[in-house]
């Protein structure tokens, strides 16, 4: 496992993190016994960052027991402040920062979240969302600037809605946030353009999300495949017939796999870590074989740059399927 300097916060994290939301059953109902065991072993493993949030179910609860079985070094815990905003609304379009984080809440959620993690303080604590037009209002910065000088968080970050990577170019600039989490994947590499060299000037950490495009960028994707009630991408890949979707995966897979990675997935994973920008990519390893084949993917190195370019240039496809979820 490789380890990067968290930006302005300094400690080394490893380059895959623990992206926690399955933790929360959104991708399906899993035993809780084997949700735990799934965070210690990534963390014998080499793991030591992990991304959760209030609003992942039981996510935080859950990794709050992993953590008190786990006798070696404590890792770095990132959290998320849950909105209070009506349904899905501020992440598919702007709402007012007084209806998302009103005052006072910013503290009531961090508190919930030390309390279910059984920490005394939280590494990084994120806005669940953000618009740059909230900069107006400068009481949520304070809060989560008292928290800081309180000791209950280290450092300041911001989660960007679904793959509006360019919102944040502004605040990162100020030196006001510690990180910043984005979309980025082969399909959308966007926040190469902008997003992570500004923030690799600035210092910032960034934190890559949805980096094997929930699953399908591993090939599991069928013309048949049935998503569980509830689970979370229900809909999500039907944002164009299924068919067009599973075309581009193939074209990838048949391009790259396996001259150059042993399987789609370690293309993907390879492909996000390629930009020393990236502090750490976040992926779901709530089972114990992601885990596996996920860090062994982080482990095989950078692609050639050739690869890497030839990718990055003629395999975007930008598409924001989240809007089926926010606009039905």
């Amino acid at each position: 496992m490789q380890y990067n300097p968290f930006g302005k916060l300094g400690t080394r994290v490893s380059r895959l993190g623990f992206g926690a939301m399955g933790l929360g059953g959104v991708f399906g109902a899993f035993d809780e016994k084997d949700l735990i065991r799934s965070v210690l072993h990534s963390l014998d493993q080499g793991v030591n960052l992990i991304d959760t949030a209030r609003n992942y179910g039981e996510s935080e609860r859950i990794l709050g027991l992993a953590l008190k079985e786990w006798s070696g070094e404590r890792p770095f815990i990132a959290s998320k402040i849950q909105s209070k905003g009506p349904g899905n609304l501020g992440w598919g379009q702007p709402i007012p920062v007084e209806t998302a984080f009103p005052k006072g809440w910013l503290r009531e959620s961090t508190e919930t979240s030390l309390r279910l993690l059984g920490v005394e303080t939280i590494d990084l604590m994120q806005l669940h969302q953000y618009w740059p037009q909230w900069d107006k209002a400068d009481y949520w910065m304070e809060e989560l600037l008292q928290l800081k000088q309180e000791g209950k968080i280290r450092g300041i970050g911001i989660s960007l809605p679904d793959q509006r990577h360019d919102l944040a170019l502004t605040l990162v600039q100020t030196g006001k946030i510690d990180a910043v989490q984005t979309v980025f994947h082969i399909f959308d590499p966007l926040p190469l353009d902008s997003l992570i060299p500004i923030c690799q000037e600035n210092n910032v950490a960034v934190i890559a999300r949805c980096i094997l495009d929930e699953g399908g960028l591993t090939g599991f994707l069928k013309a048949d495949t049935v998503f569980e009630e509830g689970d979370f991408r229900k809909n999500y890949f039907d944002y164009l017939p299924r068919g067009v979707y599973i075309d581009r995966v193939n074209k990838l897979k048949e391009a790259f796999v396996p001259k150059y990675a042993g399987s789609l997935a370690e293309l993907a994973i390879r492909f996000v870590l390629q930009h020393p920008g990236v502090t750490t990519a976040i992926s779901s390893m709530h089972v114990k074989q992601y885990a596996d084949e996920n860090i062994a993917a982080a482990g095989c190195g950078p692609l050639p740059d050739d690869v890497f370019e030839e990718i990055r240039r003629h395999y975007r496809w930008v598409r924001n399927l989240y809007e089926t979820k926010y606009w039905n």
